[in-house]
C-alpha cells in the first residue's frame, strides 16, 4: 500500500519552549516533533532513524504507525473509530489486535480488549507469545523458534 506523503508539522527546538508547549505523546521530547496522521498527536519526528530491517523499536513516530490499531486502522483507509471497528477486528489475529490496542505505542488504549487463546507451537505445544517471540508459520501451523530450527536447521544463524 503505497500513499502519498503529506507535508508533516513539525516543531523545532526554539519553537517549543513555552510551558504548554506540544511533547510527544509516547516518550515526552519537545523538540523534533510532527503530527501523526492517523489520530493527529504529537508525536517525535524520527522515523528517519530507523534501520531497515533492524527490528528496532527506537522510533516513536514508526511504532505508533506500524504497531497500534490507531496506524493499522488509518493506513487501511477503514472508516469511524478504531476502538470499535470491526474491520480492524477480522482483519487482525485476535492476539495481535489485542497487543495493538493495548501496547506502549498507543496514545489511548482499548479499555476492555477482547480475550484470545494463547497460541500454541503445533508441534509441541508451547505457548509462542506473537509479539515477542520468534516463530514460523506453515499454512496453518505455527512453530516455536526451537521447533522451526529443528525442522529447518539452514534457517538457524
Amino acid at each position: 500500500m503505497t500513499r502519498k506523503k503529506k507535508k508533516r508539522d513539525i516543531t523545532t527546538g526554539s519553537q517549543a519552549k513555552s510551558k504548554n508547549q506540544p511533547h510527544c505523546g509516547l516518550c515526552g521530547k519537545t523538540t523534533n516533533l510532527t503530527k501523526t496522521e492517523c489520530c493527529g498527536n504529537w508525536i517525535c519526528d524520527d522515523e528517519d532513524q530507523y534501520v531497515l530491517f533492524s527490528y528496532a523499536r527506537n522510533s516513536c513516530y514508526r511504532n505508533h504507525r506500524r504497531y497500534t490499531l490507531c496506524g493499522y486502522h488509518h493506513a487501511e483507509g477503514h472508516a469511524g473509530d478504531w476502538k470499535d471497528c470491526p474491520q480492524c477486528k477480522e482483519d487482525i489475529e485476535m492476539e495481535m489486535y489485542v497487543y495493538y490496542g493495548t501496547n506502549e505505542y498507543n496514545f489511548e488504549k482499548l479499555k476492555n480488549p477482547p480475550a484470545y487463546e494463547p497460541t500454541k507451537c503445533s508441534k509441541c505445544g508451547a505457548v509462542i507469545v506473537l509479539s515477542e517471540d520468534r516463530y514460523s508459520t506453515r499454512g496453518r501451523e505455527c512453530w516455536c523458534e526451537e521447533c522451526t530450527n529443528a525442522e529447518l536447521p539452514y534457517f538457524t544463524h
